[in-house]
């Protein structure tokens, strides 16, 4: 009990000593001289490195060396109402002072003596501000002292705005939270621009006492020191009685909330090229900005989350959206779960090449459009074929037979596909490729083949969406870039305008899943080998998205197909972008016409496939057969011929005379003149024919 006597008579001793210094130290001369001696501590304090959005709004800060999390902000990005509320309890006369007020001094001594403890303090917010510089102990005299002449010294070399500007940086919000605005988004998930009464008044009470009054730990306690500042501030007329007493019966924050954390790959790669190329240690005050979108990006990372949930546990989805127009990138999303383990969602998978699936076919397409091999509307064979022992299959085990270009890439058909690469060569698929900055990555056991149009190369999802990009803007490549301030970058041609537009325009009639709509997009889906990846990448008039799905780990996901997990997240990663652009018009030279109509050489696609063709065989009648059709009295039938295999255009013979030439089909109906022996020939596009020799009766 008599220690504790001692400990209360001597604090209000000690504040009249301080007082009476303070007093002492007034006379000018004396005052002068002290407070030119004082040498300032550093005030150029360390801040988290800040990764902002196009606009500046934060997508993730970082923490400094320390682990303390100091944000960066000034005046203008904190509510005014917490400046009338910080001045109204700390520091009434804080643009009156030079530092140090006598008269709250003096009333704080004289409360202390009085009442055998502390009733109110002294110091002002230039005091606080000296002491939380120095790291000084203010409970000694000579600690009392030297705050004061420190803050002198502040209120002499500093402007009010630049002391207030250091207390919002400095202000100890409990834990490793320092300052107002990593208080701000700790306690409430915003930034301080925009506070509460009730919000204004937490974040000045909690610095009078960080540890007890943590929201987190003690939420009782900081409520009620956030009431007592309310009721003052009602008292001293800083807010009005009505608003006082709604702040007072609000909740109180009881939890920290965690850090905005968007775009948490790109900000941490670009956080860390900062620091390697300004050679500073972590940590250094920076604020680096991306072109990312920061509404956008959290719309398609929640997406990416709420379609992993739904396709499987340890199931990832990834995300990356772009202006094609400039190269900048809208949102980038890694991974539906930055932080979770079972979708190894520390791995970008933007980045990390996989096997692409028929991701590539648009490019083939679009080059056998360019070198003059083939026309959206000739037509290709669609049926089992080998090449030099590559026999490509067929996604769903069906083949179309005799289909256009343009339906071919719709349905996404393997053999049609290799069958292009065959002629366009997959040498020259490679080097467009590498014109667009794509660098695949490739099995060094052999030159490439044609495996490679069906996915036999690894590619990542940056990689597809440029080359989209690519397809969108009529051919011509640019480099995708998260600097907003780097200019844009064309990189080559991949594609002719008119060979780019017939690619988009058959795109942009590719089959919806579940009739979904698609207006003003093409898109392309791709599944890789044994169901590891899903793939659809599409564009509009102005924007690229491009989305993968899998598990990271490359694990097979049954039924995981590009159609049905990958593109509806791509169309609805649209409609979060906003209304869709429309494309441009074609180019002058589009030759538009149906199959019939084009030009013999452009008819049929995929010559080089002849030598490995069937040669055409007649199914009915057999050699040999001896037919009945009436013709020796009434009623006489048509004779029906059917055809398998051999290569279209077929033209058909009777008697060694041409009777009927066919586009594809490959049954037809003669009438022969009268009975007797008829001799049938049918001769495909490669020249190869089929005969029989048949009795008519």
């Amino acid at each position: 009990m008599r220690r504790a006597i001692r400990r209360g008579l001597a604090r209000p001793a000690m504040a009249g000593i301080a007082l009476a210094c303070a007093m002492s130290l007034a006379a000018p001369a004396g005052l002068r001289l002290a407070v030119v001696s004082v040498d300032l501590p550093d005030l150029d304090l360390a801040t988290s490195t800040l990764v902002v959005d196009r606009n500046g709004t934060l997508l993730r800060p970082f923490p400094i060396g320390t682990g303390i999390w100091r944000l960066k902000v000034g005046r203008d990005q904190v509510d005014p109402v917490f400046f009338r509320l910080l001045k109204t309890y700390e520091d009434r006369r804080f643009d009156e002072h030079h530092g140090v007020d006598l008269r709250a001094l003096a009333r704080a001594g004289w409360q202390a003596v009085t009442s055998v403890g502390i009733v109110s303090g002294g110091s002002t917010l230039t005091m606080q501000v000296a002491r939380l510089l120095s790291g000084e102990n203010t409970r000694s005299l000579a600690g009392k002292l030297r705050q004061i002449l420190l803050a002198r010294a502040l209120e002499n070399r500093l402007s009010k705005d630049e002391i207030v500007g250091l207390y919002l940086l400095a202000a100890p919000y409990g834990g490793n939270i320092e300052g107002v605005r990593a208080a701000s988004l700790a306690y409430f998930g915003k930034e301080p621009g925009r506070l509460t009464a009730a919000e204004a008044a937490l974040l000045v009470a909690i610095p009078q006492s960080p540890e007890a009054r943590r929201p987190d730990r003690h939420a009782e306690e900081a409520r009620e020191a956030r009431d007592r500042v309310l009721a003052r501030a009602a008292r001293a007329g800083a807010l009005r009685i009505e608003v006082a007493k709604e702040a007072i019966g609000s909740p109180a924050p009881s939890a920290r909330k965690p850090f905005p954390m968007l775009a948490a790959h790109v900000a941490a790669e670009a956080a860390e090229r900062a620091h390697e190329s300004a050679a500073s240690a972590p940590g250094a005050a920076e604020e680096i900005r991306l072109s990312i979108d920061a509404g956008l990006q959290q719309r398609l990372e929640r997406l990416a989350a709420r379609a992993a949930k739904s396709l499987g546990p340890r199931v990832s989805v990834a995300i990356l959206a772009a202006d094609h127009g400039t190269g900048e990138i809208l949102a980038s999303v890694g991974s539906a779960d930055p932080l979770g383990f079972a979708r190894a969602g520390f791995i970008d998978m933007t980045r990390a090449e996989r096997s692409p699936g028929s991701s590539l076919k648009p490019l083939i397409y679009g080059l056998s459009f360019e070198l003059g091999l083939a026309h959206p509307e000739s037509l290709i064979e669609d049926r089992p074929t080998a090449y030099a022992g590559y026999a490509p299959a067929s996604f769903d085990g069906e083949y179309r037979g005799t289909v256009t270009v343009r339906r071919a890439l719709q349905l996404s058909l393997n053999v049609p596909a290799v069958t292009l690469l065959e002629e366009v060569g997959p040498t020259r698929l490679l080097a467009r490729m590498r014109r667009a900055g794509v660098r695949p990555a490739l099995s060094g056991i052999s030159p490439p083949g044609l495996a490679i149009g069906l996915g036999g190369l690894g590619v990542t999802l940056e990689d597809l969406v440029t080359l989209s990009a690519a397809i969108a803007r009529g051919g011509e490549a640019v480099k995708l870039r998260l600097d907003p301030a780097a200019p844009r970058q064309e990189l080559g041609r991949i594609l002719s305008p008119a060979a780019a537009w017939q690619v988009a325009d058959i795109l942009s009639g590719a089959p919806t899943p579940l009739g979904a709509r698609a207006d003003n997009i093409a898109f392309k889906t791709g599944t890789s080998w044994g169901y590891r990846d899903a793939w659809a990448v599409g564009f509009d008039g102005r924007h690229v998205v491009g989305v993968w799905a899998g598990r990271a780990d490359a694990t097979p996901v049954p039924g995981l197909v590009g159609i049905e997990a990958a593109a509806p997240i791509m169309l609805e990663a649209f409609s979060r972008l906003g209304p869709t652009r429309r494309m441009p018009p074609p180019p002058a030279g589009i030759l538009q016409a149906r199959s019939a109509a084009l030009p013999p050489p452009l008819r049929f696609a995929g010559r080089g496939e002849e030598a490995a063709t069937p040669a055409p065989e007649i199914a009915y009648p057999p050699d040999g057969a001896r037919i009945d059709l009436g013709l020796s009295g009434g009623a006489p039938q048509p004779l029906a011929i059917k055809l398998r295999d051999g290569a279209p255009p077929f033209t058909w013979f009777l008697d060694g005379r041409p009777v009927q030439r066919t586009a594809f089909r490959r049954e037809i109906t003669l009438r022969p003149q009268g009975p007797g022996f008829a001799d049938l020939m049918v001769l495909d596009r490669a020249g190869k024919a089929a005969r029989v020799r048949i009795f008519l009766e």
